[in-house]
């Protein structure tokens, strides 16, 4: 029998409580916390399938494509919750996210779940009553085009990470990996970094002249900068290229600083005339910004609140969930009715109604592969809620977001910005002068502008920032130039000469690089901020500063994939997949097609599976080295990037020098210039600091590979070379074989000496001290003294009273601590391991364990307790950082949110949320090897006795015959002869003679075969 509720699932558990409060009692809403299941790693796939083709990527490519999905250990319990629910519903309402990720989720819902009651599907961008709502009244069925896009796109990952990242390992380096979207955008960062290596810098001068209407202190000044000289325009950042020249196409003068220095002066001159010849004005009028898409939000989050592209979207979608804004992955820039109505409304509230046109302002999305299904991120609800009324319940980076987004819509549907500029053309030097360009009495012109902004519009609201574009001129500023009239004259307050060079073209930032990735139509703005932490994580770029700087492994991998893979990096074909998957979710195109196609290759083009099967043979050494010159080498190895030079006057086939990189340096700072400097620079050699007067050893100081560090070396021991030269040769007889004669029967028997076991490792007894150099000690300068304190670190402080335990102070890997048995202590520095007394460790002991800064291990403490288990609430810090924890449930507090920022509300959402996605699934144990039941030992039979006796007996040859005996005895003197000549070998080898003697081992001769009787057997 069905259930009289309706059951509704949603994506994230945070979602849960509003929406179930909109629907009423008729509801339940529960959440599937994200994928319930996903392709299994081909590692663990049932054994009967790993031999077939399904075993390489967990997808049958030779079967239509089959992808084989698990319910992964995690969600087992998340199912299993849902399937209960699901018996106690009456229909089914799939509320997950309305793009290809949220359609899929809802199609793997319905495959595991197999619900016998009706399914609907409920979508809604925003989660407010009147949305909700609505949704609820306006269902539609599963959106079959929606999955197979995602599908397809899954199993293109899949397919590509899995054929190309091995190459990767083989040839660059392990833990690598590749993929369709962050290949490209690798690559685009290691492209610009090339860009700046082969840039060359252009030196180029001008003039800035202060001028006045009049003469005095209180005159409104301005200033010109010099733009022609002789009817010749000068030369400006943007008309260099990157090799340091003019651009062909530009007709410039150049001034050096012989030619600047000498103009000024010649400017300067009492009787040169400033005169102005042009004056002119036209209108100014800015518009502002369309509202938020999901790129441009990144991008001027990252430009106006330095936040990262995942930092972003983390607090985006917790604004979402939490109802302030509306849903956070779009690529359209336009806003509904409702929306249009709340925004102008407000405008004309907070502004006037004199800031809003008449018509609302319609924006629509310029990026490549738009998908406009959304409206643009906004605030939620048909009448906003401004930052000042939030102030009170959002905070910290929640609060910055939802300020920007709100600014950002309401500017959107307000007027332009609108003046006037005026700019002024003054020309310096006698009328007739000379017209040489570089003459310093030809006619030089200087130009002004100034920016009145008369109606600020949108401006009241909001500004768009911009990135930073190499060479280009500042945008033109509110400014206001005096009153000027054509063939006035001016005064000359100060002219000044300066210098400039140009600069290569900026590193990509996340916000320009996710800007370039949407201009190219390479993946999908919802997955950018992805994208640039796997490409952080996998040591391909470091973050400095805002900048993303390329590390050399990536230029590695870049050019393998260039060579080897061209067409899956090429920005188009990149480009041209996204398309594809547009026609699939379009219903355009069929996703077995173009799998096929794309796998094992069309007309058009190879596929993957024929470029892996021809890559031929691939130079790793060459694909890992950069020549800097003829002699210089750059290497990537396995610990780093290194030079390599040959040794002057050293043999052809003698090892080249290596110089290690410093690992501040970054790609383009590395010249031919700087790598000869780094070759020439002095080699960092052992520093003997002294002998320890105690022990006799020597004190060295060394920089490791982990830092600079002091170490105690034991004299080397001394050897006498009789010595060793008499035990050489005991160890030789030891090895000879070993004969012996049965004087009875004749019978000889050759012993080979048996093989001793491998000695066991054993620890040094007396192992060299070691200790690290504190941050404040210097390599060069490090003392006796100090190098034997810290090699006889840990310290004893001294016994505590009252628990008689002994107090050590050390350094540790968290920074320098007291020890008193397993109880700790932090020290403020590492000074004070030496500094600190018995009395002093003993009040830091007495206060409690984290000093000051709080009075329990808690980072914050909440009066109120948990309402659902009705204990204290804690915030902690543990091993993967703070968390929220009330004794029971502990849940991490999100990367973007800091300690400060979490409120008792927050905390209570934290716990809640996590309580709903369920206890961790316990790692699985390996099943412990069962042992063999115990064989019952089968009755040997008298021929397997007496096969065994004869095999553990040492060889023994039989000579039934006189003729065998004597042969055997000839046989047995050459023998002996031979083991006398190798004794006598190795004897005198000790004895320290220097000939050489080559003891052959007696080689053994195969007998004559004798008659054996005719009841024996072998």
């Amino acid at each position: 029998m069905p259930g009289t509720k309706k059951l509704v699932i949603v994506e994230s558990p945070t979602k849960m409580k509003s929406i179930a409060a909109y629907l009423g009692d008729g509801y339940e809403v529960l959440s599937s916390v994200g994928h319930i299941r996903d392709l299994i790693e081909p590692k663990n796939l049932p054994a009967e399938l790993k031999k077939g083709t399904l075993g390489r990527f967990s997808v049958d490519v030779e079967n239509g494509f089959e992808p084989y999905y698990v319910v992964s250990d995690a969600k087992k319990k998340t199912v299993s919750d849902l399937k209960r629910a699901l018996k106690n519903a009456n229909e089914l309402l799939l509320a997950t996210d309305e793009d290809r990720e949220g359609e899929a989720i809802a199609w793997h819902l319905l495959q595991v779940l197999q619900p016998k009651v009706p399914v609907k599907r409920m979508v809604f961008h925003e989660i407010t009553k009147d949305a909700i709502l609505a949704a609820k009244d306006n269902t539609r069925d599963l959106d079959t085009a929606l999955v197979d896009a995602q599908e397809t796109r899954r199993i293109l990952d899949r397919i590509y990470g899995y054929e190309i990242s091995p190459v990767l390992w083989r040839k660059v380096g392990p833990g690598l990996s590749a993929g369709r979207v962050q290949s490209a955008a690798t690559r685009l960062v290691v492209d610009r970094e090339k860009e700046r290596l082969a840039f060359v810098s252009a030196g180029y001068w001008d003039l800035l002249a202060r001028l006045a209407a009049t003469a005095g202190v209180d005159a409104l000044g301005f200033d010109a900068k010099l733009v022609r000289l002789g009817g010749e325009r000068i030369a400006t950042g943007g008309d260099f290229d990157d090799s340091g020249l003019l651009k062909p196409k530009v007709s410039a003068v150049t001034l050096d600083e012989a030619a600047a220095i000498a103009l000024t002066t010649a400017l300067q001159q009492p009787k040169v005339p400033f005169t102005v010849t042009k004056v002119a004005s036209k209108p100014y009028r800015r518009s502002p910004a369309a509202p938020f898409t999901t790129s441009t939000l990144q991008q001027e989050a990252a430009r106006k609140l330095r936040f990262t592209a995942r930092q972003t979207m983390s607090v985006a979608q917790s604004l979402y969930e939490n109802g302030y804004i509306t849903y956070m992955r779009t690529d359209s820039p336009g806003l509904g009715q409702q929306a249009l109505s709340a925004a102008r409304t407000q405008a004309a509230a907070l502004y006037g109604p004199e800031t809003v046109p008449d018509a609302p302002r319609v924006y629509k999305g310029k990026s490549k592969n738009a998908q406009e299904a959304h409206e643009a991120i906004r605030p939620s609800g048909d009448t906003f809620r401004t930052p000042a009324s939030l102030a009170s319940s959002l905070r910290g980076n929640d609060f910055k977001l939802y300020d920007l987004i709100w600014k950002r819509t309401v500017a959107s549907q307000m007027k332009d910005a609108t003046g006037s500029t005026a700019s002024v053309t003054i020309a310096a030097g006698p009328t007739g002068a000379a017209t040489h360009p570089l003459a310093t009495d030809a006619l030089a012109e200087f130009s002004a502008s100034g920016t009145v902004i008369t109606f600020r519009g949108f401006m009241l609201a909001y500004e768009e920032s911009k990135d930073e574009e190499r060479n280009a001129p500042t945008d033109a500023t509110e400014s206001k130039l005096p009153p000027l009239e054509e063939g006035q004259k001016l005064v000359l307050a100060a002219i000044e000469a300066k210098g400039h060079e140009t600069s290569p073209a900026a590193r990509y930032t996340e916000a320009s690089l996710v800007k370039k990735l949407e201009e190219l139509g390479i993946g999908r703005p919802s997955t950018y901020a992805s994208i640039i932490s796997t490409i952080t994580e996998r040591g391909y770029v470091t973050p400095r500063g805002q900048s993303l700087v390329p590390n050399w492994i990536a230029f590695s991998v870049v050019r393998l994939l260039e060579e080897y893979f061209g067409d899956l990096v090429e920005y188009d074909f990149t480009a041209e997949m996204e398309d594809d998957l547009d026609r699939i979710a379009g219903g355009e195109a069929d996703r077995l097609d173009w799998l096929t196609s794309f796998y094992f290759g069309s007309d058009k083009h190879r596929g993957l599976r024929q470029v892996i099967d021809n890559l031929g043979e691939i130079d790793a050494r060459t694909i890992n080295s950069v020549v800097i010159d003829d002699e210089i080498t750059l290497r990537i190895g396995k610990y780093g990037p290194y030079l390599e030079v040959a040794v002057p006057g050293a043999a052809p086939d003698a090892p080249p020098r290596r110089v290690n990189i410093p690992p501040e340096l970054a790609p383009d700072e590395l010249t031919a210039a700087k790598a000869r400097e780094l070759i020439e620079a002095p080699v960092s050699v052992d520093r003997v600091i002294g002998v320890n007067p105690e022990t006799g050893k020597e004190i060295v100081a060394k920089d490791g590979r982990f830092g600079p560090y002091v170490t105690e070396l034991a004299p080397a021991p001394v050897v006498d070379p009789a010595v060793a030269a008499a035990t050489a040769a005991a160890a030789a007889l030891a090895a000879l074989p070993v004969e012996t004669v049965d004087p009875k029967t004749g019978e000889v028997t050759i012993t080979k000496p048996k093989r001793k076991p491998a000695a066991k490792k054993v620890a040094p007894a007396d192992k060299p001290r070691t200790a690290s150099l504190f941050k404040s000690m210097d390599l060069g300068s490090i003392d006796l003294e100090t190098a034997l304190r810290l090699l006889a670190l840990p310290r004893i402080v001294g016994v505590d009273p009252e628990s008689s335990a002994e107090i050590t102070a050390q350094n540790g890997k968290f920074g320098p601590y007291l020890k008193k048995g397993i109880d700790t202590r932090s020290l403020t520095s590492e000074d004070q391991i030496f500094d600190i007394d018995l009395p002093g460790a003993i009040e830091l002991y007495a206060q409690p364990k984290y000093g000051a800064r709080r009075a329990s291990s808690a980072l914050k403490e909440f009066e109120a307790p948990d309402p659902e288990s009705g204990k204290a609430i804690k915030i902690k810090d543990g091993r993967f950082g703070a968390y929220v924890t009330d004794g029971v449930t502990n849940a991490t507090i999100p990367k973007a949110e800091s300690v400060e920022e979490i409120d008792f509300d927050r905390a209570v959402e934290l716990l809640s949320d996590k309580r709903a996605k369920g206890p961790a699934a316990p790692r699985a144990k390996k099943a412990a090897p069962k042992k063999a039941a115990p064989k019952k030992a089968a009755a040997k039979k008298p021929a397997a006795k007496a096969a065994a006796k004869a095999a553990a007996k040492p060889a023994v040859r039989k000579v039934p015959t006189a003729a065998a005996k004597a042969a055997t005895a000839k046989k047995a003197a050459a023998t002996r002869a031979a083991t006398k000549a190798a004794k006598e070998a190795a004897l005198g080898a000790a004895s320290g003679d220097s000939a050489t003697v080559a003891a052959k081992k007696p080689t053994a001769t195969k007998k004559p075969a004798a008659a054996k009787p005719a009841a024996a057997a072998e």
